[in-house]
């Protein structure tokens, strides 16, 4: 199953092993049993380190990574290839020895966790996201034997995914209740076990000394801030939910000029890894809840999070960027992750053979109805407007697809479900004032963005839709407070765009900071 050169690279990473492992498969006569066989056993002829043994686990396909002689495993139901290869390297790698690469207060604070600890992490092949929170369950339960994981593939297990309702990936259980949905890192999941590491973290930013540039937004324009910020050999920090921003939920990138091809997640873990590159405070899994900019000249700016702690700072970039658009119509928002969803790749294959709609006729829109053709039965395109606006490559792909239907000029009014889960929406024909009906089992919002600025309304100065005005600098309406990237009143919200505005205000801070400092004319003549 593995090419020569992902077999090679995976030999040589299992040159690193330093204790045995078994994997134990629980396996019947399927297709995916037959590929489950095949991969373990390529597995095994890498290293002299591991053994394949039969299990009999109630899932089957599946199979367990374990540390021979001891309890410490980590299980995966269903074929973990696609996304999750990276997974699957990791947990062998760990399973056998090789200490996670995490940092030992985190290591110190999952081998403290008390009680018993089942998860299950249903996952997509398909989704960028789950691999953090896969990678992350499997170090944890390697570390403390307390805690056990299984990864779920959904495809392979459509009973289950149906029988849980599970419509958005990675859905988390816990000792059999439901846990978690979404992105979550390392820090997070730890951070929802310990109750008291929220209060310790915000003490520990509290006693931070000031900086002379803060940054706060983790995205494209974010990391080019802190970086060009830190190379003037300022003191520099960036507080931010997570790097990589919207980037992370973009699957492929093509127009990043020199890079003919990436995926976001790939782009935000080097934006992250050439922040920390250099003499960056880096903040992570913060929100940013206040800012009062400084009440005279030369004076600091102050960001209250979350949790409580303060932050201060001569100068503050905002770089927040922005999140989906809601539909706003009633039923969204009850239905949300049971049907109502925004990412088609991550939750496309748990829709497999049924009918979805798209909402949105813009570039994301198209390319997700032309994804999700691949894998569903039907695809119901709603656009608002009465053309389509993605790009004409894009509108002749979608034409030539025989599972897809576009309907323009409709309003989706209300979102119809069961209680469980999604089965349907009204719109209104915009042309006729018609209220129309649609049979459904999935809706992907695909509308556009709108800025994390409402935190800001009480100290900048706003446009009507909510983005900060900003001069060609990047100065914002408070003095010593720039932004830049999606948040701003910069046009054309791309990538290549947010890094050069990141750049562009970490240059207009640092021109401030030296206007702020230098001495009087009066002191320089004397």
């Amino acid at each position: 199953m593995l090419d020569p050169n992902l077999t090679a690279a995976l030999k040589s990473y299992l040159e690193r092993l330093t204790l045995p492992v078994e994997l134990e498969a629980s396996l019947d006569d399927s297709r995916a049993s037959a590929q489950t066989r095949e991969l373990l056993g390529e597995i095994a002829a890498l290293s002299a380190l591991v053994t394949v043994t039969s299990g009999d686990d109630a899932r089957k396909p599946s199979f367990a990574v374990k540390r021979a002689g001891t309890d410490i495993q980590v299980r995966f139901a269903g074929v973990p290839l696609g996304h999750e290869f990276t997974s699957l390297v990791l947990a062998l790698l760990q399973v056998g020895g090789v200490a996670p690469k995490i940092s030992e207060e985190t290591a110190a604070a999952i081998r403290a966790i008390e009680g018993e600890h089942h998860f299950e992490t249903y996952m997509s092949l398909t989704c960028q996201n789950c691999p953090d929170v896969v990678q992350a369950l499997n170090a944890m339960s390697v570390l403390n034997p307390r805690i056990t994981h299984v990864t779920i593939e959904g495809g392979a297990f459509q009973g289950e995914i149906e029988s849980r309702k599970v419509l958005a990936v990675p859905t988390v259980y816990r000792n059999g209740e439901l846990f978690g949905q979404g992105r979550m890192t390392l820090e997070e999941i730890v951070g929802k076990l310990d109750s008291g590491a929220a209060a310790r973290d915000a003490q520990r930013l509290e006693a931070m000394d000031p900086f002379d540039v803060l940054v706060v937004g983790g995205g494209p324009a974010g990391a080019a801030a802190a970086i060009y910020a830190s190379r003037k050999g300022i003191r520099t920090g960036i507080v931010a939910e997570r790097f990589g921003g919207q980037v992370m939920d973009t699957m492929a990138i093509e127009n990043f000029i020199s890079v003919t091809h990436t995926e976001g997640p790939k782009l935000a873990a080097a934006l992250e890894e050439h922040v920390r590159s250099y003499e960056v405070e880096v903040m992570e899994l913060q929100r940013a809840a206040a800012l009062t900019p400084a009440a005279e000249p030369g004076g600091l700016a102050q960001v209250r999070l979350d949790n409580g702690a303060v932050l201060s700072a001569r100068t503050v970039i905002l770089a927040t960027g922005a999140r989906w658009r809601h539909m706003g119509v009633p039923g969204e928002e009850d239905y949300r992750n049971k049907g109502v969803t925004f990412c088609p790749h991550c939750d496309g294959p748990l829709f497999k053979g049924k009918r979805v709609a798209v909402i949105g006729g813009g570039n994301s829109g198209i390319e997700a109805a032309i994804d999700l053709a691949g894998v569903v039965g039907h695809v119901t395109v709603l656009e608002f407007m009465d053309e389509l606006r993605a790009d004409a490559v894009l509108q002749r792909k979608l034409y030539s697809l025989p599972n897809v239907e576009v309907i323009l000029s409709a309003k989706t009014t209300e979102v119809l479900g069961n209680g469980e889960q999604v089965t349907g929406l009204d719109y209104e024909d915009r042309t006729t004032g018609a209220s129309r009906h649609l049979d459904l089992e999935g809706i992907f919002v695909q509308i556009g963005l709108l800025p994390n600025t409402e935190w800001l309304a009480d100290a900048l100065t706003l446009t009507p839709r909510k983005e900060i005005v900003i001069d060609d600098r990047g100065q914002t309406s408070a003095t010593g407070i720039f932004a830049a990237g999606d948040c701003t009143t910069t046009p054309y919200k791309q990538i290549v765009i947010s890094l050069g505005a990141g750049a562009t205000a970490a240059l207009g801070a640092f021109d401030h900071l030296i206007r702020s400092t230098a001495p009087e004319a009066s002191l320089v003549d004397a």
